[in-house]
């Protein structure tokens, strides 16, 4: 593949089959693009809407080749694919987001360093591989804090939380042996997600920030416009950029952050489409997975504005059930991903509430 732009019936290679690839699919489509995605697991999400899946592990090297044969480009719809994996397609094939991305966002210690190198703030932290570094850690940085897995982490889990010392030995059995980062907690007002992209050539187009809200771990709301002031929208906005451009990003990448007394800590960054970005599918022209599609592709990017606010509300195991009551109400878009148990903590799909843009409302 050259920096020349893909033509209308080229292939896009998707590393992962969940419901973030099956949106990616759709939006391909929309442009005239095809999609093979490739998936350990049997009957994945995206198997209903790409062009071609290609089910096995990422381990099998043979099909990863055959895999990559087939595509033009490779991108990914999540960060946890194995190193041995993404050397042999990056032997083949471009990979965007580029793999500088994907390793600093697959460990969280590689995250916080990259950030607090560029300038951007965090909260504090420290490394933890055994209790001797846990108690050190505490002592700095004190309690109430987090314990996380530098890796492999998602959705709450992976984490523990230590409101006194007393936790301790609790949170550290919970990391299994794994390396781990204790975080101190944040004070923050609210915590807003910037949805951003940048093309090959630099250039960068980014979503209104959303206002987020979790409950036990897991992304419930986020709603656009975010309730800050002008001057923070656009400060969180060239923070997402800073980012981009630090990483010489191509696609659409999520970034989480903190809205404190002292302005804007980065919580984490995503390198792919991200929940919190679901909104723009609803009241934006061109929406977070087609602007990813586009970057990919080195089409250009499209204009970020929204035309509307909305509230995106997630879909967790058996809220799916809710679906006919919500298909009653006006101004209400769903959006399932075709997974057929629904169980606790798992994402079966989502809506947007869409309403009329406010009067002062600020576009993208």
């Amino acid at each position: 593949m050259t920096d020349a732009p893909l033509r209308v019936g080229a292939t896009i290679g998707i590393l992962g089959g969940g419901q973030l690839g099956r949106m990616l699919a759709v939006a391909a489509s929309r442009l005239g693009l095809r999609t093979h995605v490739f998936e350990p697991a049997a009957n994945p999400p995206a198997a209903d809407v790409a062009h071609r899946v290609t089910t096995a592990p990422y381990e099998d090297a043979q099909a990863l080749a055959a895999f990559a044969a087939s595509v033009d480009v490779v991108t990914y719809e999540f960060e946890n694919i194995p190193t041995s994996a993404l050397d042999l397609l990056e032997s083949l094939r471009p990979i965007r987001p580029n793999r500088r991305a994907l390793a600093i966002s697959q460990d969280r210690l590689l995250e916080k360093t990259f950030l607090n190198g560029e300038g951007l703030a965090t909260a504090p932290w420290c490394s933890v591989e055994d209790a001797g570094d846990l108690a050190t850690a505490l002592d700095r940085i004190g309690t109430p804090a987090i314990l996380k897995t530098t890796r492999l982490g998602y959705d709450g889990k992976g984490q523990a939380r230590i409101m006194a010392p007393e936790d301790a030995a609790e949170a550290l059995a919970a990391m299994a042996g794994q390396p781990a980062v204790l975080e101190g907690f944040i004070d923050f007002s609210r915590e807003i997600s910037v949805i951003a992209a940048r093309g090959p050539g630099g250039e960068i187009a980014a979503y209104d920030p959303g206002e987020n809200v979790h409950k036990a771990g897991i992304l419930h709301t986020t709603t656009v416009p975010a309730h800050i002031s002008p001057t923070l929208r656009s400060d969180a906005v060239l923070v997402a950029a800073r980012i981009l451009n630090a990483l010489g990003y191509v696609g659409v990448m999520g970034v989480e952050l903190f809205v404190t007394p002292k302005g804007l800590i980065v919580n984490e960054i995503a390198p792919r489409v991200h929940n919190s970005g679901h909104w723009t599918q609803n009241a934006c022209a061109v929406d977070q997975f087609e602007q990813h599609i586009r970057a990919v592709a080195g089409w250009p990017l499209g204009d970020g504005s929204r035309f509307a606010d909305v509230e995106m509300l997630n879909l967790i195991g058996d809220d799916v059930l809710r679906v006919p009551a919500l298909a009653r109400e006006a101004g209400t878009a769903i959006h399932l991903y075709g997974k057929a148990e629904a169980r606790p903590g798992r994402k079966m799909g989502h809506v947007n509430r869409v309403k009329p843009l406010r009067a002062g409302s600020a576009r993208g």
